[in-house]
């Protein structure tokens, strides 16, 4: 079976960004090919074609596959060393201060924190749900990243993270503990009390993407409850933040969503508490040099100060590392 390779260098990114050696490597991915042979599909010349090679040869792109000698002749064959090409390389701002990447469940404590480090540090944000967030950190694309998963034991974050991490030393520190529930339009017009009510038909639903740890929480929910999801209206409709969710009740696109009771209060939103999360920070260890500034300041009072102002943000346990 064919692999799939990262591109990791700019420079290889810089080759495949030419639409002429982009061509030569989609050919060496499907069979390798000769010089000869290459220059006869693309109609250009063996010498045109082999300034291209050597190029792709060069960044570690393509190799030679087979060497062929029939009397006098000898052909090489060459291949791409990968069935397909992953481009995962983030492009940083440079300047004086470090450019740090989120990745992860989306939280307005975050948001706060980065306006306050701005003068230190660029917290850049990638909000792709708690899920995809580690997967991301697993693969070197964020240097941080933020979970509330909800394990079938009734744990956040850690099993999670041992089945990811089992060969890494990575830290978990909480940022808080948050209370999420329904959101609803101002003064709950449609009479919404509990999860089952979201299946009645004149309701219309937005979700959260696959992945959040949201997401994850309302579909262990539904199973309990035995509530198909065909029956809710809008389960298929998703959106990656608590604002974003909130901020389509608000706009009357839609009348219920799981989210933050934060999300809802800033936007003047009907609320009702269904549970209260664990949210934790996940970093390898080797990042805490850079993450100093951050974690430093999940210690203080100003944070603690902040997080109270957040309806619906507990600050008791934040700053705690927690066991993996």
């Amino acid at each position: 079976m064919k692999t799939v390779e990262p591109v990791r260098t700019f420079e290889q990114i810089k080759l495949l960004a030419d639409s002429r050696r982009m061509e030569i490597m989609r050919l060496l991915m499907a069979s390798p090919a000769t010089l000869t042979q290459l220059a006869e599909i693309l109609k250009q010349s063996p010498a045109w074609v082999r300034h291209h090679i050597l190029a792709l040869e060069a960044g570690n792109l393509i190799e030679i596959g087979e060497v062929r000698r029939t009397g006098k002749v000898t052909e090489k064959f060459y291949r791409a060393k990968g069935g397909a090409f992953l481009l995962q390389e983030i492009v940083l701002p440079k300047g004086q201060k470090p450019a740090i990447v989120f990745s992860g469940s989306h939280d307005l404590a975050l948001e706060e924190i980065a306006e306050h480090l701005n003068k230190h540090v660029t917290l850049l944000s990638l909000p792709v749900g708690s899920l995809d967030g580690l997967v991301n950190l697993r693969q070197g694309l964020c240097q941080i990243s933020g979970a509330h998963i909800l394990d079938e034991t009734g744990e956040y974050n850690t099993p999670t993270v041992r089945h990811l991490f089992p060969d890494r030393n990575v830290e978990l520190v909480t940022l808080a503990h948050r209370t999420q529930g329904l959101i609803l339009a101002e003064g709950n017009p449609k009479g919404i009390k509990k999860i089952a009510d979201i299946a009645r038909g004149n309701l219309k639903f937005v979700n959260r993407n696959p992945g959040s740890g949201t997401r994850i929480w309302l579909d262990m929910e539904l199973k309990k409850q035995n509530i198909a999801v065909e029956q809710i209206n809008g389960y298929e409709v998703e959106v990656k933040t608590h604002s974003e969710a909130a901020a389509l009740v608000a706009n009357k696109k839609a009348d219920a969503s799981i989210g933050l009771q934060a999300a809802a209060h800033q936007h003047g939103l009907d609320f009702i508490p269904l549970f209260e999360e664990r949210y934790d920070l996940i970093l390898p260890r080797e990042n805490e040099k850079a993450l100093a500034p951050l974690l430093d300041y999940l210690q203080t009072a100003a944070f603690r100060a902040e997080l109270n102002a957040l309806t619906g943000y507990n600050p008791s346990h934040s700053g705690e590392q927690v066991s993996v």
